[in-house]
């Protein structure tokens, strides 16, 4: 009977401790997978503020005589200040298809704004960007994290109503205008994007945003609240410094969400521009009103006043007038704080490949970039020189017209250090050492007749690559 008692008491022991054991590993499973899902969750959000023909000089951080941008000067302070980025295009639509893309926008007929479909057709143009095709936000939103778009569109038109709305490119939400459907009040971005901050955060889910703000293309739309900010301005200066500081407004209550929610260490914040600042071709001085079917009604070019700090060109050029732009870029513990980069040459087409990578997404096999990721220049390593060629197609005259003398340049390549620009029949080139030449006062095509050539025969190589005609699926049923 003691024998049996003594097994029974050791049966039970075993047990219990197997009991425990196991309750252990259960804890032990029940954690790690808590902090595998904790880990993913905590993957950092995104938002890129893309502004609307603001020019590379139009800050106060970049020394601007009167406009004042303290919320972006912010973002400097915090982040870096890239100095040498560039955008895909002179113009709009081109500028935003790259960045959906991560493309060239020739690849996909984009080498104008969306506009009448009569325009469109004259122009080889499609209708609308192909929802279809790979793109930033739909690669986001299918690696877990929750996308939205605020204000403009334009990668197709308001007056296109049968053109795809913008759920269609990958969004969870959106809120824009220059699309079909209802077009948003241009200065609601800010407060939607806030609302879709606070219910992401509140779903604990990592959030991608593309807030493209109107701000300074025209119209102008004007507050008084903001012109008292300038009074011993001239008008038209006003206007121009009162519709930047409303924007910078606008952008400074996103960050302040940021900070309320204690998002800020973990939200990477890009503010850029989609090409250069738009100047009146005109010598008029009379201020003009002007009616956006998308926007409303607002003051004309005669208030667009941007600058390019020394810049080549205009909006709608190839130089660098027309597309370099600001690019600042804070995220906390990984971008250094304060600092300025002013030789590495990045691009538009690089974000989708460069967000990407950040977000822990993997590219589709099948998918051919022409971008690079910039993950480490963004982190702080300097790339002077491009590895990869960077390619522009525009429509433009040759010769120049007089009163843009800057505006004649059909196709573009940068190489190395080199920059190529040419006339649309190729009778017509300029060359510049792009790196060490950001205004581009030295041509140098005759003393390297050698780089001439070799650019020209790689921008005729890249131009026969490109699609003749668009799809025909993305024409509208009006054409």
């Amino acid at each position: 009977m003691k024998s049996n008692h003594l097994n029974i008491r050791t049966v039970l022991k075993l047990f219990i401790y197997g009991f425990l054991l196991l309750s252990v590993s259960n804890c032990s499973l029940k954690k790690e997978d808590s902090n595998q899902k904790k880990n993913k969750d905590n993957r950092p959000n995104i938002i890129f503020i893309f502004a609307d023909d603001w020019g590379w000089g139009d800050l106060s951080c970049h020394g601007h005589p009167y406009v004042k941008t303290p919320n972006i000067d912010r973002l400097a302070k915090e982040g870096t200040d890239f100095l040498r980025f560039t955008t895909a295009s002179g113009v709009c639509s081109p500028s935003r298809t790259a960045v959906m893309t991560g493309q060239f926008p020739a690849r996909h007929n984009i080498d104008g704004h969306f506009a009448w479909v009569s325009d469109n057709a004259r122009r080889n143009m499609p209708d609308w960007l192909d929802h279809e095709t790979t793109l930033l936000p739909r690669i986001l939103q299918r690696n877990g994290y929750t996308t939205a778009h605020f204000g403009k569109w334009h990668l197709s038109n308001n007056m296109i109503p049968d053109s795809p709305l913008p759920s269609k490119y990958g969004y969870d939400t959106y809120g824009a205008f220059n699309c079909s459907g209802e077009q948003i009040p241009v200065h609601e971005d800010a407060n939607s994007a806030i609302s879709f901050i606070k219910k992401s955060h509140s779903e604990k889910k990592p959030f991608f945003i593309n807030l493209w703000i109107h701000e300074p293309h025209t119209p102008h739309h004007v507050i008084p609240k903001y012109q008292w900010r300038f009074p011993n301005l001239k008008e038209p200066d006003n206007i121009y410094a009162s519709i930047l500081s409303h924007a910078d407004d606008r952008i400074g209550q996103v960050l302040d969400e940021l900070d309320r929610l204690k998002l800020t260490e973990n939200t990477l914040v890009i503010f850029s521009s989609d090409n250069g600042p738009a100047r009146s071709s005109s010598n008029r001085k009379k201020l003009s009103l002007m009616f956006d079917s998308a926007t409303g009604a607002g003051f004309g070019l005669e208030a667009s006043k941007g600058i390019t700090g020394g810049r080549k060109g205009y909006k709608a050029a190839l130089f660098e007038g027309g597309i370099g732009v600001p690019f600042i870029a804070r995220w906390p513990g990984k971008i250094k704080a304060g600092m300025i980069d002013n030789s590495s040459l990045m691009s538009a087409v690089d974000l989708l490949p460069t967000f990407c990578e950040i977000a822990g997404a993997k590219l589709p096999e099948s998918y051919k970039p022409d971008g690079i990721s910039q993950v480490k220049t963004l982190k702080g390593k300097k790339y002077p020189v491009r590895t990869k060629p960077l390619f522009w197609k525009m429509n433009a005259n040759w010769p120049a017209p007089k009163n843009k003398p800057d505006h004649w340049v059909s196709y573009a390549v940068l190489d190395q250090n080199w920059k190529l620009l040419a006339s649309e029949d190729f009778s017509h080139h300029e060359l510049y050492d792009i790196t060490n030449d950001v205004y581009e006062k030295n041509d140098l095509k005759q003393a390297h007749p050698d780089v001439v050539v070799k650019l020209l025969n790689k921008i005729r190589e890249w131009k026969n690559g490109l699609p003749e005609k668009p799809d025909k699926k993305l024409f509208s049923g009006t054409r």
